[in-house]
């Protein structure tokens, strides 16, 4: 960690960079949430190793976060079901806008910068209506432009796909309500699905799970550079099943449901945190905090690698050389062949490690 003074020292150098691209603050490679010592709760950039280059503070517990693709902004996004999202200076560290969901909507944590940076993507609860929902936002003033239907009921991650002009939606198919908290209201029915939208909102493709699937939640998604889309499930059915908790999907085909072997899939307890591709495209991973358990598969074949136990993991990036991890107890790690930890934190990292793909 850091210590204070020299955080402040380069907050400062930062305020007075001619430039407003990431690399006025270090040239961050990933942000990610976490409860520091002082009960603070704060959104922070680091590096390709996981030396925090800056974290700055959040009113109240984090979830996920987006990065404008050519400012040094970020969007800090309540844990779900959240009302707010914060539009953050990351150069002079401060907040600068409040994004307050419309009435009668709740935000799910996850969101989108278009290609160019000019318009933002919410994912969210119509709650009375029980519909998912996706909010645009033109992402200058950050006044919100329009709405159009997810496709589906609880829609969560939300990425861009690699053609910069179509939305994927994981929509996570449980419904909830503020006046119910975070209690799962339609589980006997509940129809999870991964749709594609083109950026006004139209139905492009949608995929839906088995029948006796559809208690499992696709909840966060990976895109590949090609297009092919990974999603990480959460099931919400008898936990003496052991479903599958990883899907790859490519437009057009049919979806590829991939498990560990039974002896490691019944540990995992139905649930799978985040979702991350290698470097090279060839392997895709999830974390199973309920596990300590991380878990690699190889692309091509869909045949289980191996599994590592790492304490309280969930976040999960594609790093240099492979991939990345971070976890409850402040580590961040890569894994090539073998987890090393890289860096470690006097913080709790939260469910989250977003890249920044910038291009300033």
């Amino acid at each position: 960690m850091p210590t204070r003074r020299a955080f402040l020292t380069g907050l400062a150098a930062a305020t007075l960079a001619p430039t407003q691209g990431w690399s006025s603050v270090g040239s961050p490679e990933f942000l990610a949430a976490a409860l520091f010592p002082d009960d603070s709760y704060r959104l922070a950039g680091l590096n390709g190793d996981g030396a925090i280059l800056f974290a700055l503070l959040l009113p109240d517990r984090g979830h996920a976060a987006a990065a404008h693709p050519t400012k040094a902004q970020a969007i800090g996004f309540a844990r779900r079901p959240g009302t707010f999202a914060l539009v953050i200076n990351c150069a002079r560290g401060v907040i600068e806008q409040h994004l307050h969901a419309p009435q009668g909507r709740h935000f799910y944590g996850h969101g989108v910068f278009s290609q160019d940076g000019s318009t933002f993507f919410t994912t969210e609860n119509d709650f009375d209506a029980g519909e998912g929902v996706i909010g645009v936002w033109d992402a200058e003033s950050y006044v919100r432009l329009a709405e159009f239907p997810s496709g589906g009921i609880g829609p969560h991650d939300m990425l861009l796909m690699p053609d910069g002009q179509t939305l994927v939606v994981a929509n996570g198919g449980i419904e909830t309500h503020p006046d119910s908290g975070r209690t799962k209201l339609n589980l006997p029915t509940m129809r999870p699905n991964l749709t594609y939208l083109d950026l006004n909102g139209q139905i492009l493709e949608q995929v839906h799970l088995a029948p006796e699937l559809h208690k499992n939640s696709i909840r966060h998604l990976a895109v590949r550079q090609d297009g092919l889309v990974g999603f990480a499930l959460q099931w919400q059915g008898d936990q003496a099943a052991h479903p599958p908790l990883l899907g790859l999907h490519t437009r057009g085909r049919t979806a590829q449901l991939i498990s560990a072997p039974d002896h490691l899939q019944r540990d995992l307890q139905g649930y799978a945190g985040s979702i991350a591709f290698s470097a090279g495209g060839d392997i895709v991973a999830i974390t199973c905090p309920r596990d300590n358990a991380l878990h690699r598969f190889d692309v091509s074949t869909a045949a289980f690698l191996d599994a590592f136990t790492l304490e309280d993991v969930c976040g999960l990036g594609t790093g240099p050389q492979g991939l990345v991890f971070t976890t409850g107890t402040g580590a961040f790690g890569t894994l090539s062949a073998q987890p090393e930890l890289s860096a470690q934190a006097n913080c709790q990292w939260d469910n989250h490690l977003i890249p920044i793909r910038a291009n300033g």
